[in-house]
């Protein structure tokens, strides 16, 4: 069976997707993983599957979507396969017209609840025309994935389709690791981007005596040097800028705490499962977590983090409590690493063969 996926991003750290492409590939899917080539783009690494990334003219905004689905629309048209599977709402109009053209199947992988997302619910005229692929073409899809419970109920109750789940989490292997909790190392990593509580977390870190590793960038990456500029943090800052999938848990290993404390910008915030959780718990570093549903779920089974808002006052108070409760902290980082048992790609890997095995 041959497979195409479809993402909008340029393949290099997209951890989910190389879990995925990997996964298939070798149990002999033949994988074909489509992105695009920016500017900036490094150079891919050898993968067991295929990789190609599209060329746009524009690289963001309307006229790099509408751009984007065209030649994704072309390429899907003249690349054979069995199975288009279209990775969020902004590849899925195209992945869905050659799909019936070529009476091939579709499948529909939800990586958030785009309508929701920040940079969308703020613009109703975008919001609306996404709304309205949404609306007109998930009733029609008969193969679905996304990343957590929450969204594949919300999806299921709206749209009357069944979602299957595949969390995104790492592989589970056992290892030796050291106790960080003198080390005083606070670390976020992801993308930094509005409504992440960042800037709230730089704030924060002038009544915390800790430093804070930074590790991505995004929107605000000039800003939040700005702002840690001008409260004089750069002793107990670092911006780390993007680490490659394949260095980035040795970094995060040496770490106190994560920190993974979103704002409430929309349904697809609250109701997110992101990457940072997992990778904090394989890495056994207790975290300071969102109160949102799906984490809390992780948390009353488990009890890894602290649950907590993207305050100042509250992130203030909350972190200074781990970091000053050793014993509370060694708690938490024992549960990480019987979390990690459960919550690990070994598991994901046999839900994700056993729904490709179905498909029709």
């Amino acid at each position: 069976m041959k497979i195409i996926f479809t993402v909008t991003n340029d393949l290099v750290y997209d951890q989910r997707m190389y879990r995925i492409c990997n996964s298939l590939a070798r149990h002999g899917y033949d994988i074909v993983l489509v992105g695009r080539r920016l500017k900036n783009s490094k150079e891919l690494g050898r993968r067991l599957y295929q990789q190609h990334r599209l060329r746009c003219l524009f690289n963001k905004g309307k006229l790099f979507y509408l751009e984007y689905n065209i030649r994704l629309f072309f390429y899907l048209l003249f690349h054979p396969s069995d199975v288009i599977c279209s990775i969020d709402l902004d590849t899925l109009l195209p992945g869905f017209t050659v799909s019936k053209i070529k009476r091939s199947i579709l499948v529909y992988d939800a990586h958030e609840y785009f309508t929701q997302v920040p940079e969308v619910i703020h613009r109703k005229g975008v919001q609306k025309f996404w709304e309205t692929i949404e609306s007109y073409l998930l009733p029609k899809i008969r193969n679905a994935y996304t990343v957590n419970k929450s969204i594949a109920d919300l999806f299921q109750k709206k749209y009357h389709l069944k979602f299957e789940v595949i969390y995104n989490a790492p592989d589970y292997m056992e290892q030796v690791f050291e106790n960080n909790f003198s080390k005083r190392i606070l670390l976020y990593q992801g993308a930094l981007n509005a409504s992440r509580g960042i800037e709230q977390l730089i704030e924060a870190m002038v009544h915390i005596e800790a430093v804070l590793w930074i590790i991505g960038e995004g929107d605000l990456s000039l800003s939040l040097r700005k702002q840690v500029e001008m409260l004089g943090l750069d002793n107990k800052i670092v911006f780390k800028g993007m680490i490659p999938p394949a260095d980035l848990a040795g970094l995060t290993k040496q770490a106190t705490v994560g920190m993974n404390v979103s704002e409430n910008a929309g349904l697809s915030y609250y109701y997110s499962l992101n990457n940072k959780c997992f990778d904090y718990m394989h890495a056994a570093i207790p975290a300071i977590t969102n109160d949102f549903p799906e984490y809390k779920a992780i948390n009353n089974r488990f009890e890894i983090s602290v649950l907590s808002k993207s305050e100042v006052n509250l992130l203030v108070n909350d972190i200074n409590k781990l970091l000053n409760d050793e014993e509370l902290y060694n708690k938490l980082k024992q549960n990480c690493l019987i979390a990690s048992k459960y919550y690990c790609w070994q598991n994901e890997e046999s839900k994700l063969l056993d729904f490709y095995a179905k498909v029709r």
